[in-house]
């Protein structure tokens, strides 16, 4: 038997036991079995790929689990869930207009912890223009808001670099909120599994579709573990499957007591979410001579 085959069988023993203890690491903090499994052959395909050491592609097992313990944890079961927690973003009367259009009139909108938001309406009533208002991005012509506590924003296009792959998107990212290199790809990859995309090996941004970019954008949002998120149709691109992924994983981050706003043009899920801000223009009466 040569060196060389003696050194496969050690990594591939290396491997097993890490992935072994990955396994129970998941279980012992609730993760449930077919999400576990799931995170577990990801990481095995990675391995595999990739031909790195365990330790070096995700970290010390339990440190892993803990990771995505933090990013995909069930939901609350039942119907009775936390009450809300204090005030975490409180908007008072935005008013925004382009070249005299009046955009915004007057909103007001207030979010706690543990709730979520859904801003709605017809197209141009400014709910980008709101959420990224929210997000500091843009000033309000009159208003004021104030986010008590971190922040995360997922813009509805936009917000990657074509030339970095989703794990370089991550450490940059994870840098502007305090997390080292190992911690940010680990916290990337996890609050990916939730969305059923492995970054792993994954190309630069401009080869991603526009749904996986999308994943990629909303990862980026969860990175760091902010008070505040605030999504902006976060879904474009989505599959059926990839869509019911991303309303469970809100349920989790809101069930964890983060506050929510997500901008929507799709109705059906309006009945699990705590508040609904709809800026579609009231007519104005018309007056008759």
């Amino acid at each position: 038997m040569n060196d060389a085959t003696n050194d496969v069988r050690e990594h591939a023993g290396e491997h097993d036991a890490w992935l072994a203890a990955l396994d129970g690491e998941l279980r012992r903090r609730g993760i449930e079995p077919g999400l576990a499994r799931h995170v577990v052959a990801e990481a095995a395909a990675h391995l595999r790929d990739s031909r790195q050491p365990p330790l070096a592609a995700f970290g010390r097992p339990d440190v892993y689990a803990a990771a995505v313990a933090d990013s995909v944890g069930e939901p609350v079961s039942g119907a009775r869930r936390p009450p809300p927690g204090p005030v975490r973003l409180e908007a008072r009367g935005i008013v925004k207009r382009y070249r005299r259009r009046p955009v915004l009139a007057g909103v007001d909108l207030t979010v706690r912890a543990g709730q979520i938001a859904a801003i709605v309406g017809a197209n141009g009533c400014g709910k980008s223009t709101l959420l990224r208002i929210c997000a500091g991005m843009v000033s309000p012509d009159r208003g004021r808001v104030h986010v008590h506590g971190t922040l995360g924003y997922c813009p509805q296009d936009g917000g990657t670099s074509e030339f970095l792959v989703p794990d370089e998107h991550f450490v940059l990212v994870g840098a502007g909120r305090g997390m080292g290199r190992a911690a940010a790809v680990g916290a990337g990859r996890a609050h990916a599994a939730a969305l059923d995309w492995n970054p792993a090996g994954a190309g630069q941004a401009r080869l991603l579709s526009g749904g996986t970019r999308q994943k990629l954008n909303l990862v980026m949002a969860g990175l760091g573990d902010p008070d505040v998120l605030l999504l902006d149709e976060p879904y474009q691109g989505f599959d059926r499957g990839a869509y019911v992924d991303f309303w469970h994983q809100l349920w989790r981050w809101r069930d964890a007591g983060k506050a929510i706003v997500v901008v929507t043009h799709l109705l059906d899920r309006l009945d699990r979410v705590d508040t609904v801000l709809d800026l579609t223009p009231v007519p104005e009466p018309e007056i008759r001579a």
